[in-house]
């Protein structure tokens, strides 16, 4: 018994050491974290000027296009930008940070725990700054100064705006909790109706449909690089859907990831950096080997002068370009090149083969097989396509679908003829309105007044009408059951009668419908 007594003492001992040295060697790591500012010198801000709803800062300015769509004119170097987006966007990013603070909290009730993930953020992202380019993080710091003291409990406002730029890529190593899951595709040649090169996306990053209420278009005059339009939200300086004057594209999709032990340069700002300097595929590619990510990508490229698309697949160990020889791509969830398939095990590779990201990825081959002449206006339909393989019903909101309800937007690009579309609200079922960078930076030599806007494309009435009352309806009661399920609680038998009637194809239904039956049970 002694000698047991002795193991358990000296066991005890070991962990509550191991445990010390953890705490000793986090707190170590947490106040070893880059906290410096790029910007040394004071720098007085301006004020703004409001006239005709649009508000002006030095020469940047704001204005409404669409209910929840705005578009953003910055020019000057990355102070100038980044003082413009903080003063221009306060209301914004207000707006935006509380509705992903308050999904955060939604997703974790827990106050103790937010603050631990905190302390963990700090740790984790200790040296994001170091891999940030000096002009970007310029930027960013000069609109933090626009952000709310309201979150300062996340952190100061530089260290959020950082963070707040590497959660598209946290969020993509949660891919189980399906923060993202973007389709994608380009055709040109023969699949394009007047053969020219066509890039449509949907971009499923979901923080809450609060998030998307309020989109961005930032048209970028830097004073060095390439002019450039990017889709997004206020405060997000990065990059996840833009096309630069020189007709090069680029969109995001995440790739199998697994959880890093420190950042590197989150896959926004590489995107960023490629917009701004790169003019090709070339250029492209090599400004993203240059530089280092942290988690897995499918970076979408389409150039007007490749006449093509390729993905440049990204991961923290290698970059490698994938082309394709016939007149499509398309890029779901997953890498496609032969370099990345044959490090896949044999598990991995049914894995990969039963998901969500080769279900779309077929899918979209079938639409497109389906459809020889690709136009904007089929693009957009794709997109909006909620259907499974064969046109077969497989549920509302069903992660291998094309279309899950969850969009933040959708964009497509016509890059030789420098026009982009871009989604209004909800998710890509709005009006696409449409915008000619040509005209936009001053690329085409056209009287304005003489010139012809790029039509828009008009928005899906059958499912804004037939469907979209009943994702929202979906959503509300499958939130009641899960409540139900934590708590224990039993709820009327006509909300779990209405929620099948509401979405009887979706496997989901029925999973949420055992999990409360089992609960209520255990009560």
């Amino acid at each position: 018994m002694r000698t047991i007594s002795k193991i358990l003492k000296f066991l005890t001992a070991l962990a509550l050491s191991l445990i010390a040295l953890i705490f000793v060697g986090g707190v170590g790591l947490y106040l070893s974290a880059d906290r410096s500012i790029p910007v040394k010198d004071p720098y007085s801000l301006g004020q703004c000027v409001v006239s005709d709803s649009i508000s002006r800062y030095d020469s940047s300015f704001l204005r409404p296009a669409q209910p929840g769509l705005w578009e953003l004119y910055l020019k000057g170097g990355p102070e100038e930008r980044g003082a413009a987006i903080g003063q221009l966007c306060k209301s914004l990013m207000y707006k935006q940070e509380k509705a992903f603070v308050d999904q955060i909290y939604e997703m974790i009730p827990s106050k103790g725990y937010v603050d631990f993930l905190k302390y963990l953020t700090v740790i984790y992202n200790r040296n994001l700054q170091r891999d940030i380019p000096l002009e970007f993080r310029k930027e960013i710091y000069m609109s933090s100064l626009g952000c709310s003291h309201d979150f300062d409990f996340v952190g100061n406002a530089y260290e959020r705006q950082l963070n707040y730029h590497a959660a598209h890529d946290i969020g993509h190593v949660m891919q189980e909790y399906m923060l993202v899951g973007c389709s994608s595709f380009a055709v040109w040649g023969a699949q394009s109706a007047d053969s020219s090169l066509i890039i449509a996306r949907n971009f499923d990053f979901y923080v809450g449909d609060k998030f998307a209420e309020e989109k961005i278009i930032s048209f970028y005059f830097p004073d060095t690089g390439y002019k450039f339009a990017s889709v997004g939200w206020a405060g997000m300086t990065g990059v996840l859907s833009g096309m630069n004057e020189k007709g090069l594209t680029v969109t995001i999709n995440a790739a199998k990831s697994t959880p890093p032990l420190s950042s590197k340069t989150p896959i926004s700002i590489i995107t960023r950096n490629i917009l701004q300097y790169a003019s090709d595929i070339n250029q492209a590619f090599e400004i993203a080997s240059s530089m280092d990510s942290f988690v897995s990508e499918s970076i979408l490229i389409g150039s007007a002068s490749d006449g093509i698309a390729a993905i440049i697949e990204k991961s923290p160990q290698s970059t490698e370009l994938y082309t394709e020889s016939g007149n499509r791509i398309i890029s779901t969830n997953h890498f496609l090149s032969q370099v990345n398939n044959n490090k896949l095990t044999d598990e991995q590779k049914k894995e990969l083969e039963a998901g969500h990201s080769m279900y779309r990825y077929k899918r979209l081959t079938e639409l497109l097989n389906a459809e020889k002449n690709i136009t904007p206006v089929k693009a957009a339909e794709i997109l909006r396509n909620p259907y499974g393989l064969g046109n077969k019903p497989i549920g509302w909101t069903n992660e291998k679908s094309l279309n899950q309800f969850i969009a933040h937007h959708a964009v497509i690009f016509q890059p030789e003829k420098l026009v982009m579309w871009v989604s209004t609200s909800p998710w890509q079922l709005g009006k696409m309105v449409a915008y000619d960078l040509g005209i936009i930076f001053g690329k085409k030599a056209v009287p304005y007044d003489n010139y012809a806007k790029p039509a828009d494309i008009p928005e899906d009435t059958v499912l804004l009408n037939n469907i979209y009352p009943k994702v929202l309806e979906y959503r509300k009661l499958a939130s009641i059951i899960r409540k139900a399920i934590k708590d224990k609680q039993s709820v009327d038998d006509s909300i779990t009668e209405r929620l099948v009637e509401l979405n009887p194809d979706y496997d989901y239904t029925y999973i949420l419908l055992e999990e409360y039956k089992n609960a209520i049970l255990k009560k």
